[in-house]
């Protein structure tokens, strides 16, 4: 079974320029060397068969009849391959003369596309390509399609259509795969010739990057290096996978100059992703008034599923890198902080009232309010944040949550629910000793109805503690923690809510304020719904029962995000936390994670208003249009079969 995943290799091989049987022998062995790695889509250099520094001997008629017998011989030196592979080679059709992309699949060329935005060195010899698609003849008897408006779609994995262009093609205002991605392009191979020069590798990075994630397509970039003339101009053997923005593989320049062989860059393009995100996008449509449908030519390939390269993070919401990790937390506090204030503002309020637990959800909560209130300029006494004890509340989260208040400047209340639910208990006859679920909510709707009446007494508004993870799980109770008037974490994974609260401790400038987060981020998530063990110490862990937030939040990155599969979202839990968990531990919280996911959708359906912060939301509202009555029995088959 497919889950649209295909490994793709960008290859520099050595090359001797005008040496074209050489040339032939090191494409093929580029070739064959990335699909014995598995690669199903090859890119090889512009101009690889000849070398691109020719310079006016692309007028000699010994060299281009050299490169035309060229494509047929790596075709069949490589028509044992499963692979469909560009090659660059200068062609002579109709007394002009073009700098090609040639495609190459089981020893027949599919189709070749000229380049269209020469260099200004290069309008000496090469003439820019024909507007319309022609058919050109290779061999006598054999006729294969000539022209810019082209795709190769596959017909073993309908989501894979692949459009070639060729060096600057990639940096003209309107470059050819903007077109041909309208068009339904999904990658995009680019064959190119770029010297070396200062900061030219990071231009060239920065430019897919970009153009990628504007026509959410795969890159493949194939740069010439070693073996090209070094006259005037030095070539690095650059070669780049980018899938949607992110830079997934990349060669060292100048590789072949310490390797034999080819510089190469491989890794798993997700085809199926960004099928999924162009569908997302309202954007993404022709302009009628431009956009044309490419001339399409299929090919075939046994579409096997292989050891994965791509890089795969096992904690998709949260950045790797400090500085950007950073940043990152600044700005979703910002974004949350001013998304309160100017509901508070909207509203008419100065006052909040904020449950605080000395957990997690909350504490970044009441951080949250306390910066709304500074923007509005507010004194922060205004938050009132209530420590509500109950029948599993610890010394240690009673703490946190009253030294927390204290240093924020909010001000503290404490409301023991204690009697008021035992008296709950008498009135609809439960016995205490049975802790059913009634037992566990009706202390989570008690401490709703006292931060509700508080605000309505004090004119404030209740802010709300839960976050995404909880509400993808339902795991807030019905009309309980689930409701407030302003939920600002909604949109913040429980994974991501721990390195925030992390940033506010070690950026605050208060040392008390920073020793309570500490502490606050040492306390195993938990309810607080059972009472403690003799010891004190928490008796009822959340991820014991529900499983590790780490592999739901990547669950339903994957879900949402990309509208993947259970099978395939199991393939890459297992890559990413190999080593922390075994097969059969993901496979089964998936489970959990499908079964919950659809079952409390109604919990989703009527949440309280909040901001949103990145791609992955789950607000009614926008964030997932979902019946609350939808069948999870498809992803729970999956699921059950893996």
């Amino acid at each position: 079974m497919q889950d649209g995943l295909i490994k793709v290799a960008a290859c520099s091989p050595r090359i001797r320029v005008a040496d074209v049987a050489h040339n032939v022998d090191a494409c093929a062995q580029a070739i064959r060397a990335a699909a014995d790695a598995g690669a199903k889509v090859v890119v090889l250099p512009e101009l690889c068969v000849t070398g691109a520094t020719c310079g006016d001997l692309f007028w000699q008629a010994e060299l281009l009849v050299a490169a035309r017998r060229a494509l047929l011989q790596i075709a069949q030196a490589t028509a044992d391959l499963d692979v469909l592979a560009f090659v660059g080679a200068p062609l002579s059709v109709n007394a002009s003369l073009y700098d090609c992309a040639v495609a190459l699949s089981h020893g027949t060329v599919l189709g070749v596309v000229p380049k269209r935005h020469l260099s200004a060195a290069q309008r000496r010899q090469f003439a820019p390509a024909p507007d319309a698609v022609d058919w050109i003849e290779l061999e006598q008897d054999d006729t294969v399609p000539f022209g810019c408006d082209q795709v190769f779609a596959c017909e073993d994995m309908p989501n894979l259509v692949v459009a070639a262009e060729v060096g600057e093609d990639l940096w003209a205002p309107q470059p050819p795969s903007v077109a041909l991605a309208l068009g339904g392009a999904t990658l995009v191979a680019n064959l190119a010739a770029m010297p070396a020069l200062v900061n030219s590798a990071a231009y060239a990075r920065a430019t897919i990057a970009s153009l990628s994630a504007r026509l959410l397509c795969g890159y493949v970039y194939a740069c010439a290096g070693a073996g090209e003339s070094t006259t005037d101009y030095v070539y690095g053997g650059q070669c780049l996978v980018v899938e949607n923005g992110v830079m997934l593989a990349e060669s060292a320049q100048f590789a072949q100059l310490t390797q034999l062989g080819a510089a190469q860059a491989l890794t798993d393009i997700d085809i199926d992703a960004l099928v999924g995100e162009r569908m997302r996008q309202a954007a993404f449509e022709p302009d009628p008034s431009w956009a044309t449908t490419p001339q399409s030519t299929p090919f075939s390939l046994e579409v096997v599923q292989t050891e994965l390269t791509r890089p795969v993070d096992a904690a998709p919401f949260i950045p790797r890198d400090d500085a950007v990790r950073a940043e990152r937390c600044e700005e979703i506090l910002s974004i949350q902080a001013y998304a309160l204030a100017e509901r508070m503002r909207c509203i008419g309020s100065t006052r909040a009232v904020v449950g605080i637990s000395g957990g997690l959800d909350s504490t970044l909560a009441l951080l949250v309010t306390a910066r709304a209130f500074d923007v509005l300029g507010l004194e922060r006494a205004g938050i009132t944040a209530i420590t509500m004890p109950g029948f599993g509340t610890t010394d240690r989260t009673h703490n946190n949550a009253w030294q927390l208040t204290l240093a924020l400047g909010a001000t503290p209340r404490e409301i023991p629910i204690g009697a008021a639910v035992r008296q709950h208990f008498a009135d609809i006859n439960h016995d205490e000793a049975v802790r059913n679920a009634a037992y566990e909510n009706a202390q989570a709707r008690e401490r709703t109805q006292i931060l509700m009446d508080v605000a309505n007494d004090n004119g404030g508004i209740v802010v709300g503690t839960g976050d995404l993870s909880e509400l993808a799980l339902g795991w807030a109770t019905y009309n309980g923690d689930h409701m407030s008037m302003y939920a600002v974490n909604a949109a913040v994974p429980k994974t991501l809510i721990r390195y925030i609260v992390r940033y506010v401790a070690d950026t605050c400038g208060n040392e008390r304020e920073t020793e309570v987060l500490l502490d606050v981020l040492d306390t195993p998530v938990s309810p607080e719904l059972l009472p403690a063990n003799e010891d004190g110490t928490i008796a009822q862990q959340t991820e014991d029962l529900v499983g590790p937030y780490e592999l739901h939040d990547f669950f339903v990155y994957h879900l949402l995000r990309f509208g993947s599969r259970p099978r395939k979202i199991y393939r890459l839990a297992c890559v990413a936390f190999a080593g922390t968990y075994d097969k059969a531990t993901i496979a089964r919280w998936l489970k959990v994670f499908c079964r919950r996911f659809f079952s409390q959708q109604f919990k989703r359906s009527c949440a309280p208003d909040g901001p949103a912060i990145g791609g992955v939301g789950l607000s009614p509202r926008g964030g997932l249009a979902m019946p609350s009555d939808a069948s999870s029995a498809l992803w729970l088959a999956e699921v059950d079969a893996l």
